[in-house]
């Protein structure tokens, strides 16, 4: 169990389990990360089969959980589930821009709370900063499979900013039983889209034409049935004391 102001950025990490955490923070909680740029692309090590559970997070200028900006190698399998956030920017962010390369992908994410927050979902393809120019103009990301259900929301400004890429929009977002409840002075736009595709199911506010509402065609998105082996490893207590002799 883990109580403190720091984030947690796992980078570059296989079978990793972040759980039982309380994070007060002034950048993201959770930044997921793989390298940037052409220095992730050719180190090639992605961040891949991550479960976080059981956080509370504050962080009024940042995210609960970001996927990026430096995901160059790659981000897939990322499992989260039982979290609260309170007075935070947004609750699920993904960051990427052209020439970063990668990918973000196979993200599932269910019964999030969030209380008083700029944005529910946030997402962009033009977070442009790069260490240095030497960077592949050419190296598109690729986010893909994107699942979020279950989510409950109040004092909320803005539902989500979806921006993908123009001419490789980010796709297979999914949306299911999502309830905002809207700020008092909350944005008239509440949905903005571009450069994205997916569906929705039993998402209030209604969301943008891009995210089309299945109805009873789709119940919930995706969350894998199955048990990552990071799981069954057991966490030990341990303790230490100071002897003066």
């Amino acid at each position: 169990i883990l109580l403190g102001c720091f984030s947690i950025s796992p980078d570059s990490c296989t079978n990793t389990r972040i759980e039982d955490c309380f994070i007060v923070s002034g950048d993201d909680c959770v930044a997921v990360k793989s390298g940037w740029d052409e220095y992730g692309i050719a180190y090639g090590m992605p961040t891949k089969h991550l479960v976080i559970r059981r956080l509370t997070c504050i962080s009024p200028f940042s995210a609960t959980i970001a996927l990026g900006s430096e995901m160059s190698g790659g981000i897939e399998d990322v499992r989260a589930e039982d979290i609260t956030a309170i007075n935070t920017e947004s609750g699920v962010r993904i960051k990427t821009a052209v020439g970063r390369g990668g990918y973000v992908k196979d993200i599932y994410v269910r019964r999030f709370t969030m209380k008083t927050m700029k944005w529910a979902f946030w997402m962009t393809g033009n977070y442009g900063s790069h260490p240095d120019n030497n960077y592949d103009p050419n190296a598109i990301p690729v986010v893909e499979n994107i699942n979020y259900r279950d989510m409950v929301a109040e004092n909320v400004s803005m539902a989500a900013k979806l921006e993908g890429i123009g001419g490789d929009p980010f796709t297979g977002i999914c949306i299911s039983n999502v309830t905002i409840g809207l700020a008092e002075k909350a944005k008239k736009l509440q949905w903005n889209c571009t450069d994205i595709a997916g569906v929705t199911s039993s998402v209030t506010p209604k969301a943008c034409d891009l995210l089309p509402d299945q109805g009873e065609k789709q119940t919930s998105c995706n969350f894998p049935d199955d048990t990552l082996a990071i799981e069954e490893v057991e966490a030990h207590a341990c303790s230490y004391s100071k002897r003066y002799l």
